[in-house]
């Protein structure tokens, strides 16, 4: 399988990242709205660059369009002629299916709508994608493109209409939890951690909790009795915590992304 990218920014290099762990050189192409990023990025990577996004897709099997959303009619335009029986997956910000579809053609193009987050890069993503008609109804092609997207983590089905609080949770969710993360490190500090030795207790405690929930399938408030003893020491800091605001700012945080999202595509 051959696998193309039109574009080169921070998304595509952690899919790209991602997908190198389990495939050989030899099987990408980039090419992309900043040639110059495009070319660094080839040569960093030991992939090919292709001459041009229509080289791109002629080449591929499988191709990422990872531009600039404002860039896809352009872009189109030049690989078109390609594209029949190819696999697009899109993860350009706000450009819907019925977009796609119009600017790539749906007759017989297969699109896949996917939206991942950072973590892909270490195999650790979470990406929601929604599939065209045509992709949906082949029941083959949209296995292998979900087989290809599981090798950068979990993925989830969603409407479009889920897309934006999806990109709240998972999108944005990386920096909200970096911002715990160094908040709970600090409070090590306070009491005589040094900080690198505070961020690795709290890192893999972090990572030891959330597989603990994904692995044995228990809701996180479930966990959170399980610790807390009558009386304790965990309980009192869990009332401390919620008294503080702690649900009710992490709620806010994500209201406002949400409401971000949602102008930000009213005013595209």
């Amino acid at each position: 399988m051959k696998i193309g990218f039109i574009g080169a920014g921070e998304m595509a290099q952690a899919i790209l990242k991602g997908l190198l762990k389990k495939h050989a050189t030899n099987d990408f192409v980039i090419h992309g709205g900043n040639s110059k990023r495009a070319k660094i990025v080839a040569k960093e990577n030991k992939i090919e660059y292709g001459a041009n996004n229509l080289e791109v897709a002629q080449k591929s099997d499988v191709i990422f369009l990872a531009m600039l959303p404002q860039q896809l009619l352009t872009v189109s335009e030049e690989i078109r002629e390609a594209l029949p029986n190819k696999i697009v997956i899109s993860i350009l910000g706000g450009i819907n299916l019925k977009q796609l579809e119009m600017a790539l053609g749906h007759e017989n193009v297969f699109i896949l709508r996917a939206l991942p987050n950072v973590n892909v890069k270490i195999n650790m993503g979470m990406t929601s994608v929604i599939p065209n008609e045509l992709l949906l109804q082949n029941v083959q092609q949209y296995r292998l493109i979900k087989n290809l997207i599981n090798e950068l983590g979990d993925i989830v089905e969603l409407s479009e209409e889920q897309f934006d609080i999806f990109s709240a949770l998972a999108g944005s969710g990386p920096a909200f939890i970096s911002l715990v993360v160094d908040n709970l490190a600090q409070a090590g500090v306070k009491y005589g951690l040094k900080k690198e030795v505070a961020v690795t207790i709290v890192n893999q405690m972090i990572l030891g909790t959330t597989s603990k929930i994904k692995i044995e399938n228990i809701l996180p408030r479930s966990l959170a009795e399980q610790v807390a003893s009558p009386g304790g020491s965990t309980i009192a800091g869990i009332l401390a915590m919620e008294e503080a605001g702690l649900g009710i700012s992490l709620v806010k945080g994500i209201d406002a992304t949400y409401l971000k999202d949602q102008q930000a595509g009213e005013n595209k």
